[in-house]
């Protein structure tokens, strides 16, 4: 698949500053204001953070509604996007958008130009233009795959939060990586991850040549799904799951629900990092704990 890269090298970084300074200063950006705790379980330092206020954020979504029932078809936010939030064209098929709520500063969408759905197979292209993200921005890029998964919106899009999490904490789940149990294919498993997942390392330096590397990830991608017995029938998807990726690793979690108790997970929630609405659910998760949840929304083995 031939395919015409516009990033420049060496660029995304000063691009994400600029226009995240810009959006903020004209009020596209409207992050949502957090506090966090750590929970500790099992090994894992678990990044909850409690939102102060979603008033901004539910009174947006109330307003697409409102526009769906006006307009009769459904709303996307991508089509055409807020220009104040456009970080950069990454190549033919994707563009590089702010997360317009962010929960974390310098949160990323790779958005496709065309509309393709949010439960399509991703494709080469979609690894192409996640992996020249990642060889300029060091940090996890996902995947919610289908509204079990967490996906709010049905024009696909990966995403992209820049390491570290915390000043102290680069990756919640960095504690457990070196527990993982590879097989003699190197698809592997995390111990105390009781819930359908695998994961396979990735080979150093690949992102030198993000571009080039694009169909091993794809090739990687499809063995994952075939590990978790997903069939790949077509364009759709056979089921909802999160996919998470590093520059080190790939790994794919099959989802069961969309939430446990009211307290809503997706990818980044296996990767260590929560967010509950208030200090209810705070404590709630705590009783719960954070392992148990991603157990309840993810299928079990």
């Amino acid at each position: 698949m031939s395919e015409t890269l516009i990033l420049e090298p060496d660029t995304l970084w000063h691009k994400v500053r600029s226009q995240t300074q810009h959006a903020f200063l004209c009020g596209a950006l409207q992050p949502i204001l957090t506090e966090y705790e750590i929970i500790e379980d099992t090994g894992i330092l678990f990044l909850v953070r409690i939102v102060k206020n979603l008033a901004r954020k539910d009174a947006a979504k109330q307003a697409e509604v409102k526009k769906v029932k006006t307009d009769g078809k459904p709303f996307n936010p991508f089509l055409p996007y807020d220009e104040n939030l456009f970080v950069s064209n990454i190549s033919d098929t994707h563009l590089c958008l702010l997360n317009k709520f962010n929960v974390v500063d310098h949160h990323l969408l790779i958005v496709t130009r065309e509309y393709e759905a949010q439960n399509d197979w991703l494709t080469q292209s979609d690894f192409s233009a996640l992996g020249v993200c990642l060889a300029q921005i060091d940090g996890l890029g996902f995947y919610n795959g289908g509204v079990l998964a967490g996906s709010s919106q049905p024009h696909k899009h990966l995403q992209l939060i820049p390491f570290p999490f915390l000043t102290e904490i680069r990756l919640p789940i960095d504690s457990v990586i070196p527990t993982v149990q590879y097989n003699s294919d190197q698809i592997g498993i995390i111990p105390s991850f009781e819930f359908i997942h695998a994961i396979v390392p990735l080979q150093p330096n690949w992102i030198q040549s993000p571009v080039k590397f694009a169909p091993t990830l794809l090739e990687i991608y499809y063995k994952l799904l075939k590990t978790v017995q997903y069939e790949i029938n077509g364009r759709k998807q056979t089921g909802d799951y999160n996919l998470l990726i590093t520059r080190d690793w790939m790994m794919i979690i099959l989802r069961n629900r969309d939430s446990f108790l009211s307290i809503g997970v997706n990818s980044v929630g296996f990767a260590g990092a929560l967010l509950v609405r208030n200090a209810e659910q705070l404590q709630l998760l705590k009783e719960i704990r954070p392992l148990n949840l991603l157990k309840n929304v993810a299928k079990l083995k």
